[in-house]
């Protein structure tokens, strides 16, 4: 979601350099998901870099950075809107990129009048003085960025908000294109490999401002139209490379769906709970089995970097490769003609033909290369924008019906929600799904056993009050519930955890399963992405 928001303000996608002078993270723990980026910031301290937490839990860098201020999950769209309020108003923007590069600050600033710190602080549980702070030391700071990982303003009811937020208060700062701020990081040309759809798919009339800008719709948001869709739309699944029982919400009403379809296929290596329920599992190659690209997809740290992962060893068995499975499907159902490879090793070398760095040229560099530079200049067409500016008022979103300017909107499921006197009283605490294990890559590995002598086991977090108030102690079994299901953990007691806050880890399967207590229908309604963030739960022992 942040990439299409960051897309439609900017007409590009600028990203976080690792090299920064100021690191904002806000929701992202580098420690535990992005270790590059941690190893970065280590190096950059003792340069004289600055840090700034904005985490619900006080995640370890957050000892040694200068400011550390919790936030009640799903809120942090509020947040934003409040530093944006007083970046204005203490006339801390910068004036001269924001004239030069920006279209629609004049609506701006009469918008952000009410969303003031104090009005911030009831919502988010941010001190306003707190907020002040932060929003005097980011805009102050040359050469800063906000880090938010890849999904922590993005899976709540104001995602698309957050993000037009997060990337207008990157704006105001003039941290764009700068180095050790927002950097618009060249483009991997490839050639497509996709067919076309005929038709509009799944979620096109519902969330439009994804498809017209992709061609396609959210993985996300027709995951969450699954359940109502079987099988008046959808009578068959195939999945390659995913598990989206663990993955995807509300696996209770996913498993449902699975159940009544006529046909489900999984292409994969183990025997995950969503191969479970297909009619037939194909037997998967593994990475070092097949020939492919590694790349970062212009979203990581702008590092316009590019190699290529030849096979190392020969398939196993009757192990094959998806683009076998599917050029055989594709003759019987008569379109053969659209795959024209005859081994996996011809489609890499056709997706690199519009690249500087061809197929020969990264088979000589086994250790990859750069494709191309980066170039911080600004200049007429750097914004590939209807006004070619940067989009702070966006004509897209209100042509879509939807608000141009960013706003906030309150978890459906949260102690200020519209649905809090109806479950507020038996789900009285704040969920936040998502929290990465290291040992763990998502769903992936927890079969591993070496790992999991070292996390053996899904751990709730909570904080010593909400423990104490709700009779839990420190590694007792206990059973996290929502409206929608039940999880069993083990609880873990940490004084670093926000009181009223308790968080669960993504990517365990079975009763360990996050998604379990997830919802299909709380989306945010922009793009149809799900609300993993900001639900109300409660704990009880198991």
């Amino acid at each position: 979601m942040r990439i299409r928001a960051r897309q439609i303000t900017f007409g590009k996608y600028p990203v976080e350099e690792m090299d920064s002078k100021l690191y904002l993270l806000w929701g992202h723990n580098p420690a535990a998901s992005d270790f590059p980026l941690s190893l970065a910031i280590e190096e950059n301290l003792k340069k004289g870099s600055k840090v700034i937490v904005i985490d619900p839990r006080r995640i370890p860098i957050a000892d040694r950075a200068e400011i550390y201020t919790p936030i009640r999950p799903g809120t942090d769209g509020a947040l934003a809107l409040a530093m944006i309020n007083v970046i204005i108003n203490e006339d801390l923007y910068d004036k001269k990129f924001v004239e030069e590069w920006t279209y629609g600050f004049d609506k701006l600033v009469p918008h952000v009048q009410k969303y003031t710190p104090e009005w911030a602080e009831k919502i988010t549980g941010v001190k306003a003085d707190v907020t002040r702070k932060i929003a005097r030391m980011f805009a102050t700071t040359r050469g800063a960025s906000i880090f938010h990982g890849t999904c922590t303003q993005d899976q709540c009811a104001n995602g698309s908000q957050n993000d037009r937020a997060l990337a207008i208060l990157q704006v105001l700062t003039g941290n764009i294109n700068v180095p050790g701020g927002w950097v618009i990081s060249p483009r991997l040309r490839l050639n497509d490999t996709s067919l076309p759809f005929p038709g509009k798919p799944l979620g096109a009339e519902e969330y439009p401002l994804f498809y017209e800008l992709w061609g396609r719709t959210s993985p996300y948001a027709v995951m969450n139209m699954v359940p109502e869709s079987v099988p008046s739309k959808i009578r068959a699944f195939m999945v390659a490379g995913g598990n989206p029982l663990v993955t995807m919400p509300d696996s209770n009403a996913l498993r449902e769906a699975f159940e009544k379809l006529d046909l489900v296929v999984v292409y994969e290596q183990f025997l995950t709970e969503t191969a479970k329920y297909a009619h037939y599992v194909l037997p998967a190659l593994n990475q070092l089995e097949f020939w492919g690209l590694a790349y970062n997809y212009n979203v990581c740290h702008c590092l316009p970097y590019l190699m290529l992962r030849p096979a190392l060893l020969p398939p196993y068995y009757e192990c094959r490769s998806i683009r076998d499975y599917y050029t055989d499907l594709a003759h019987r159902l008569g379109f053969g003609d659209k795959f024209a490879w005859e081994k996996d090793e011809d489609v890499v070398r056709y997706e690199l033909e519009p690249c500087a760095l061809n197929f020969d040229a990264l088979m000589a560099r086994p250790e990859g290369a750069i494709y191309q530079e980066k170039d911080y200049t600004l200049r007429q067409g750097s914004f590939a924008t209807p006004t070619g500016k940067i989009e702070i008022y966006s004509q897209a979103f209100a042509d879509a019906g939807h608000d141009p300017l960013p706003t906030y909107l309150e978890p459906s499921k949260s102690p200020q929600g519209r649905r809090w006197a109806e479950l507020g009283e038996k789900y009285p605490l704040v969920l936040a799904t998502g929290v990465r294990d290291f040992y763990f890559n998502g769903a992936m590995l927890h079969n591993i056993k070496s790992l999991q002598t070292w996390s053996p086991y899904p751990k709730a977090e909570l904080g010593p009050e909400t423990a104490k108030k709700y009779n839990v102690a420190n590694g007792d079994d206990v059973i996290v519930e929502t409206d929608r299901g039940f999880v069993k953990m083990k609880a873990s007691v940490d004084e670093r955890v926000m009181e009223g806050v308790v968080l669960v880890p993504h990517g365990w399967p079975e009763e360990g399963n996050c998604n379990r207590l997830t919802d299909c229908n709380a989306r945010e309604p922009i793009m149809g992405y799900p609300e993993w963030k900001g639900l109300l739960c409660s704990i009880r022992k198991a």
